[in-house]
């Protein structure tokens, strides 16, 4: 059954967390790629995220579509000071995504593959997640 936030295959939620599992082992490919893949999640699924954080997710994917991981580094690395328990940062203001989004077409079922998110070409498939969820948003 195809989800109907983002049309993938599925199951979001499921992937989400085995996904988030292996982000915050912190080994790579996935940890660095943590913001980058919960960013492209949350915009596909803009029902899991209030209004007023899209601005700071579309941040984060745009800066990796374009420049890759060491472009978003220093604003993964802030907002997650800002996130911190201590708030130890203050979080800038971020441009909201332009329009509503269209159909995706690369969600976080393609980056699972078999649904295991393998190490070879995550990156790669995490960079086409984030250039989808990018031109799905500018196209409206």
């Amino acid at each position: 059954m195809a989800c109907a936030e983002c049309g993938g295959a599925g199951p979001c939620e499921e992937l989400f967390h085995v996904v988030l599992a292996l982000d915050h082992s912190r080994r790579a490919p996935w940890g660095p790629l943590h913001g980058v893949t919960v960013a492209c999640f949350l915009l596909q699924h803009p029902s899991r995220v209030p209004e007023r954080d899209r601005g700071r997710n579309w941040a984060i994917v745009r800066a990796f579509a374009d420049g890759g991981r060491p472009a978003v580094a220093g604003l993964t690395a802030a907002v997650r000071r800002a996130n911190s328990h201590r708030a130890r940062g203050a979080l800038p203001e971020f441009d909201a995504p332009p329009g509503g989004a269209g159909s995706f077409e690369v969600t976080i079922a393609d980056v699972a593959q078999d649904g295991t998110f393998p190490a070879a070409g995550f990156e790669e498939r995490v960079r086409a997640w984030a250039r989808a969820t990018l031109d799905a948003h500018s196209l409206r």
